[in-house]
């Protein structure tokens, strides 16, 4: 395994791979790894001869310098971690190398970048959208694979690839989720005994709103009871938890595929999470479509 830091060492080493007629995969990350990641690199080397695997803590995502400056820094445990995993390069890039000086673009996308993240994050997706772009030309992946967890970003990367066409094929690995079900994620290892505790909330209230609206209840009151559940369990504050169409993210409608998607605060680390329903239709209007 090797770690490159620049696009001029990485670029003829994926070239020498393509005229042997291999193929290649990358996984963006912003590092401090876990098992959520080595999820996307075992699914990576089940359908690619290379992977690349990228670590940079993106400045331009970030909403608040002071959570950027929090967010962990782990490169040698990282390497530790993808050193089994037969990873051919691990691109870990300086920001004047992403962003050199007169650096002048932003790639933006609208519409659905606009309710959830969007509307609580300004620019956030612009920072995500431009940092991807770079990194799939940089690597010249065939393949990369991002997880559900951030199930707006995979929506996003999907539409800029479209959008652009970028020649790469984005796969959207399930989210990997711990005993208790909490959602894997970087940040919670900034999260207190009592944070993390709290933390395991966060998915039961979501698989219970689920199951009831399922069920047949009505979305509305299942969502506010969500929303009372988590302030119950200590959240102070929830940014959303909303019923979306698991593709546009606009309203949910019945019959077509769900997500439930939540961003709450657990102290000061603010957690997100999304799983799937399936909206049941109406009892008159399947009589209507069977008519």
């Amino acid at each position: 395994m090797t770690i490159l830091r620049h696009t001029a060492d990485l670029r003829p080493r994926v070239a020498g791979w393509r005229r042997s007629g291999e193929t290649v995969a990358v996984v963006p990350t912003m590092g401090a790894l876990h098992e959520g990641h080595l999820s996307l690199v075992r699914a990576a080397k089940a359908v690619c001869e290379r992977v690349i695997v990228t670590i940079f803590v993106n400045p331009r995502q970030f909403n608040s310098p002071e959570d950027y400056a929090k967010y962990p820094r782990t490169e040698e445990a990282d390497a530790a971690l993808l050193a089994p995993y037969g990873v051919d390069v691990v691109f870990v890039p300086e920001a004047e190398e992403m962003y050199p000086p007169g650096f002048a673009t932003t790639v933006s996308i609208t519409g659905i970048t606009e309710p959830l993240e969007g509307a609580h994050r300004p620019g956030h997706f612009d920072g995500v959208a431009t940092v991807v772009t770079k990194l799939l030309t940089m690597t010249g992946a065939d393949r990369a694979f991002f997880g559900e967890k951030d199930w707006q970003q995979l929506l996003l990367v999907r539409r800029l690839v479209a959008d652009l066409n970028l020649p790469v094929e984005i796969v959207g690995c399930p989210t990997v989720r711990e005993e208790d079900a909490l959602a894997l994620s970087s940040r919670n290892l900034r999260l207190s005994a009592d944070e993390r505790r709290m933390a395991a909330a966060l998915p039961e209230v979501l698989a219970a709103a689920i199951l009831a609206i399922e069920s047949g209840a009505p979305a509305a009151p299942a969502l506010e009871d969500a929303r009372s559940r988590l302030g119950a369990a200590g959240f102070e504050r929830v940014e959303y938890l909303d019923l979306r169409d698991a593709e546009t993210l606009s309203s949910a409608r019945p019959g077509i595929p769900a997500r439930l998607l939540v961003a709450a605060w657990a102290g000061n680390v603010r957690l997100i999470d999304n799983m799937p329903v399936n909206l049941p239709v109406p009892i008159l209007e399947r009589k209507s479509l069977r008519a």
